[in-house]
């Protein structure tokens, strides 16, 4: 069972976040809070396994009260719900430590399936959010041919594999076909002398300067499926 805790100032959104969640055989929601100040304290009281999190509330907003959770109890995932989606606010959402990133418009079913992917560690952005982030990434390269070893595309298709993207997900996301994600795949692991997945994440981990990837959503950490 996914014991969750809802924040937002908004009464009638949380209602019908608990109304439609409730429907969930797999999901429990254990208290709400109107503010980050209750949700850090529901957080501590509670000890949910995901925390449903709104950004712009009134005394503590959504980013300070995610970056105190994420700094006392980093075992609590916490999903971002909001409904604000410029460059600026999510990249200032993101570093404050949640694994993911969805607007309040995401039907059910798709925010369902985010909380159960974040309860298991794995980082989640929603399809108009995902280009966003990696637009915004503009890693540095020490190493003087890295830079043209890979296209944009292959980095973001590279930075949705490290977070156990399969190849339909990546090609949501990313608006593109199965058979493009293929072929993109098929060079990173040409480029990379890999024969796997697995294989090429290990070897774009070990070949990758420090702070090159996705700095902006370095805090959608998880282990590698």
């Amino acid at each position: 069972m996914i014991r969750l805790v809802l924040a937002d100032d908004q009464g009638m959104f949380r209602q019908g976040l608990v109304r439609l969640l409730s429907l969930e055989p797999d999901m429990e929601i254990l208290a709400e809070a109107m503010d980050g100040r209750g949700a850090i304290a529901l957080a501590e009281h509670h000890q949910p396994d995901v925390i449903l999190m709104d950004m712009r509330m009134p005394q503590v907003d959504g980013v300070e009260a995610t970056r105190t959770i994420h700094q006392r109890f980093p075992w609590i995932r916490i999903l971002v719900l909001s409904t604000f989606d410029e460059d600026d606010y999510i990249q200032a959402s993101l570093r404050a430590g949640p694994l993911g990133y969805l607007l309040k418009s995401t039907p059910t079913p798709q925010l369902a399936a985010a909380i159960r992917t974040v309860y298991q560690g794995y980082g989640h952005l929603g399809p108009t959010i995902a280009p966003k982030v990696f637009t915004q990434r503009r890693p540095p390269c020490p190493e003087a041919d890295y830079q043209h070893r890979f296209t944009q595309r292959e980095l973001d298709i590279l930075h949705l594999l490290r977070q156990g993207y399969t190849n339909r997900e990546m090609a949501t996301t990313l608006h593109l076909s199965i058979g493009t994600v293929k072929n993109h795949l098929t060079r990173i692991l040409s480029q990379l002398g890999a024969r796997s997945r697995q294989a090429a994440l290990w070897a774009h981990q070990h070949l990758t300067p420090p702070h090159s990837l996705a700095d902006a959503s370095h805090d959608l950490r998880h282990g590698d499926r």
